[in-house]
């Protein structure tokens, strides 16, 4: 799997709100209206930058989800995120799995290939665990 894997499993190299993605205001608007357009929710444009929950807090990162219970347990567990997790799926990630199909039902009409790839794609976590998790496996029968 490549790109950067965030500790819930979110790819932080597609979402538009990562900080090396964020080039401009109008950036930042899209980012906001999209969120809304998809999920409901809206941040204020000026809010959308996210320096990814894999910095370190000596950094002082800038976060989107300043609440997200995922962060906090996967550091004190010192693992690289959920799918190393031997209580994968607890109540935290299922807070923050995300699925095409989960969004989908979500909405009347269908959604656009455009708002796949920017707004969900990004942060279809489960799938991207479930990945990592079926690939860690193979790795341990092989080792064995």
């Amino acid at each position: 799997m490549k790109g950067i894997i965030a500790r819930c499993g979110y790819r932080c190299n597609l979402c538009l709100a990562y900080n090396v993605n964020i080039r401009s205001v109008e950036d930042q608007k899209r980012v906001s209206d999209g969120w809304f357009r998809i999920y409901g929710f809206r941040i204020p444009p000026e809010d959308i930058q996210c320096d990814g929950c894999l910095t370190p807090d000596s950094e002082n990162p800038r976060l989107i989800d300043i609440k997200c219970p995922v962060r906090p347990c996967v550091i004190e567990k010192k693992l690289k995120n959920c799918a190393y997790c031997d209580e994968y799926t607890c109540n935290k990630i299922e807070q923050r799995l995300v699925t095409y199909d989960s969004v989908q039902n979500h909405h009347k009409e269908p959604i656009s290939k455009d708002d796949y790839e920017n707004f969900i794609k990004p942060y279809e976590n489960r799938k991207t665990l479930d990945e990592l998790r079926e690939t860690l496996r193979k790795a341990q029968r092989c080792a064995k």
